[in-house]
């Protein structure tokens, strides 16, 4: 079995979603003991999540950040035919901001010959497709904002 690319994996179910959100959280050694403790519920109750995919609103946030990505949060916005982006703070772009966007055009312009080609699937496509859409709101936004940038708090 391959090592998923989280950078473009998108949950195609609500229950998929809560299993990438602990799985990537077991990519970066942090247990499920650990997240049940960070999210106040037992261990059983996120195997249950994991399981059914049936999580109580009110605790998705708490998840997600406990697993460091909002797939769960990306899975509903794309059910409901959204993108999410980060909150735009007008800052100018970054060489790693420039490079990513880069990568993510080049990826999806691949997937799309693979798809072409027979070599690749329609959800994978779809999925470096949506996030280089992603990357490419996110510079849009920033640059919209650039004009009144945010304090750099964090």
């Amino acid at each position: 079995m391959t090592a998923r690319n989280w950078r473009v994996w998108r949950p195609a179910s609500l229950q998929e979603a809560v299993e990438g959100c602990v799985q990537f959280a077991a990519s970066k050694r942090v247990n499920v003991e650990r997240l049940a403790d960070l999210v106040g519920e037992s261990k059983w109750t996120i195997y249950k999540w994991m399981e059914s995919g049936n999580i109580p609103a009110r605790k998705i946030a708490g998840l997600e950040h406990a697993c460091g990505r909002a797939y769960i949060t990306d899975y509903l916005a794309a059910s409901a035919s959204k993108i999410v982006i980060d909150i735009p703070t007008g800052r100018g772009p970054a060489q790693h901001d420039i490079h990513a966007l880069q990568a993510a055009c080049t990826a999806a312009v691949g997937a799309v010959l693979e798809f072409a080609a027979g070599r690749k699937s329609a959800p994978e496509t779809c999925d470096y497709l949506t996030t280089a859409i992603g990357h490419l709101a996110q510079e849009r936004a920033h640059i919209e904002t650039h004009h009144q940038p945010e304090l750099d708090l964090q």
